[in-house]
């Protein structure tokens, strides 16, 4: 998998929720584990844990903003930061497969 189907994925999840208000966000996620928000917040948290990892940086906490409207525009800003730290194939892979994850419990 090249960065392009991470784009791709990403792409496609952000399309699927960016017109979401703040009460679709907060409605539960399919896996019953937290909101649909807690679930993207929690993988924009891995997209940014991997680049820390492939960058040799210590991983940091990604802040949780104050309107979830926003977590579509966070995404796109760390699977990006992950595409430029030029990580291995396999991060890639399995960075595409966290997104299109999150995107079915969506």
């Amino acid at each position: 998998m090249t960065d392009y189907d991470l784009g791709r994925v990403v792409d496609l999840l952000t399309r699927q929720v960016s017109h979401w208000t703040a009460p679709r966000w907060q409605a539960p996620a399919a896996s019953g584990d937290g909101t649909k928000a807690d679930a993207v917040h929690r993988l924009v948290q891995r997209l940014a844990d991997l680049a820390a990892d492939v960058e040799g940086r210590v991983r940091q906490e990604v802040p949780r903003l104050e309107h979830d409207t926003a977590l579509p525009d966070q995404l796109r800003v760390v699977a990006a930061d992950l595409v430029a730290a030029d990580p291995p194939p396999e991060i890639l892979t399995a960075a595409a497969g966290d997104v299109a994850a999150v995107r079915a419990l969506l």
